[in-house]
């Protein structure tokens, strides 16, 4: 038996996940089960990141907890990188006067502080691509050697003709691909389809150096697709277990990267990764989310407004490759079931318990992570733990505990989680606490209308008051 986060799991279960590249949904088996490892795109850190950029995060957070359940915490490496050099952070250097440095980490920064407040687990490792730039080299040295890349007009590109397999993961004819890789036409492109591992850069852009043998002058900058083949082979090895992303990553970048990485090894046949996974588009309302469309929600500013466990139920309520329709409407129904498991919790507060994850959750998200079975199982563990009496609420609670561990939920105490988030200009906890103080003495005096005037200001606000016999308790709406 394995051993999960340091406790007694349910008997080992298989994980069955849909491998993208077979379209079929298959068993996983680790190359090594005392090292599986997983690979993620991160983001381009020139920006806030929206919550489409989260639904992948938090889909693959909750495969890397499963992952640690069944082959021990120790056994599973997770990578997710940082894009720290690109077009988009050259033009917000331009556009602000700071240096690359100042932009990536401020936003890389925020991105990991953002995904902390999302119930996010740290990766085991998180590579920026500037510190990459050797590996990079490499791997293009290797490309130009083998005949799979040339050099071009201060660039390098890789030679799509070369290589055979080229277009299996996406499934596109040839006619497909060069529309979907949305090509440049270029005089210096032997084909349409061929995509650049290193172009120049300008005296007032990033760049560095190359190698003599590659006979380009002056300096340049990584293609967006060489830097994950280049960090995945450096951080993880050669062929991974499982390489995830979202759906919109699958061709080019993901196309790109099997091309680079099988042709940059010895013998050119090494798989990538043995699996691959792709989460779904997120749309707003009825509209994928796009910046050309003007609707895209940034993680940082839905943050300010609701908890990070609400915003995480709601990215999760879909299973993960499916299409999630992203409204205030699920947002509020998050929160309401929420609150419910929360109620429980707070019921159980008296009880002293380890959390053990229930075998009806981990089933559920060993297949292919179904969260929504995953979520029905979690509330039939909630109507077991209202009806448990004597020795079986201590079950019950280590439980729901176990469960809500594993989906990266319940991870605050109930008092903390119904005081909920200040809203910009809302009343401090402090303020509230004042308030019902005041109340309590006005009730004390039979003061009913100050007392009756305090509650509704409250409920204006926002905070639902409930009264008990040990005294008033309170809770944002």
């Amino acid at each position: 038996m394995h051993h999960g986060l340091g406790r007694a799991t349910p008997p080992f279960m298989k994980l069955k996940i849909y491998d993208s590249y077979s379209a079929k949904l298959a068993l996983f088996t680790p190359a090594d089960e005392n090292r599986v490892t997983l690979y993620v795109c991160g983001p381009t850190v020139y920006s806030y990141a929206h919550i489409g950029n989260a639904r992948s995060a938090v889909a693959f957070d909750v495969l890397f907890r499963v992952l640690r359940e069944i082959y021990g915490a120790a056994a599973v490496v997770f990578a997710r990188n940082f894009t720290d050099i690109d077009d988009k952070i050259i033009q917000s250097m331009k556009d602000t006067g700071e240096s690359l440095e100042a932009i990536t980490t401020k936003f890389a920064d925020i991105y990991n502080e953002d995904l902390a407040a999302l119930g996010n687990l740290s990766p085991t490792h998180t590579p920026f691509a500037t510190h990459h730039i050797d590996d990079m080299q490499s791997l293009i040295s290797r490309l130009l050697e083998k005949g799979h890349a040339y050099a071009q007009e201060g660039h390098v590109l890789f030679s799509v003709e070369s290589y055979e397999g080229y277009g299996k993961l996406a499934k596109l004819d040839r006619e497909g691909m060069v529309e979907g890789a949305r090509v440049e036409v270029a005089p210096y492109k032997k084909d349409a389809a061929d995509f650049v591992l290193w172009k120049p850069s300008a005296d007032d852009e990033p760049g560095w150096e190359v190698p003599t043998a590659w006979g380009l002058n002056g300096r340049g900058r990584p293609g967006w697709h060489l830097e994950c083949s280049a960090m995945i082979e450096a951080v993880l090895g050669t062929t991974i277990d499982i390489h995830g992303g979202g759906q919109d990553l699958r061709f080019p970048h993901h196309e790109n990267e099997i091309a680079q990485s099988c042709c940059g090894t010895d013998t050119g046949d090494v798989p990538l990764a043995r699996y691959w996974m792709h989460n779904g588009f997120l749309n707003m309302g009825k509209d994928k989310m796009s910046k050309s469309l003007g609707n895209i929600a940034l993680a940082h500013d839905l943050l300010k407004e609701h908890q990070g466990e609400v915003l995480r139920w709601a990215l999760l309520s879909a299973q993960y490759r499916q299409s999630l329709e992203w409204t205030d409407s699920l947002l509020e129904q998050a929160k309401k079931q929420l609150d419910k498991f929360y109620r429980v919790l707070s019921d159980m507060a008296d009880i002293e318990t380890s959390p053990i994850v229930p075998k009806s959750v981990l089933a559920a998200l060993c297949d292919d992570l179904n969260t929504p079975e995953a979520f029905a199982a979690l509330h039939a563990l909630r109507e077991d733990a209202i009806k448990a009496t004597g020795d079986d609420r201590k079950a019950a609670k280590a439980a729901l505990l176990g469960a809500g561990e594993i989906l990266g939920v319940f991870q605050q105490e109930p008092e903390a989680w119904f005081k909920g988030i200040v809203a910009e200009g809302g009343l401090s906890d402090k303020a509230i606490d004042a308030l019902l103080e005041e109340r309590a003495v006005a009730r004390a005096a039979k003061d009913f209308a100050r007392s009756d005037e305090i509650r509704d200001e409250l409920s204006a606000a926002g905070i639902i008051i409930e009264d008990s016999a040990a005294g008033a308790t309170w809770r944002r709406g």
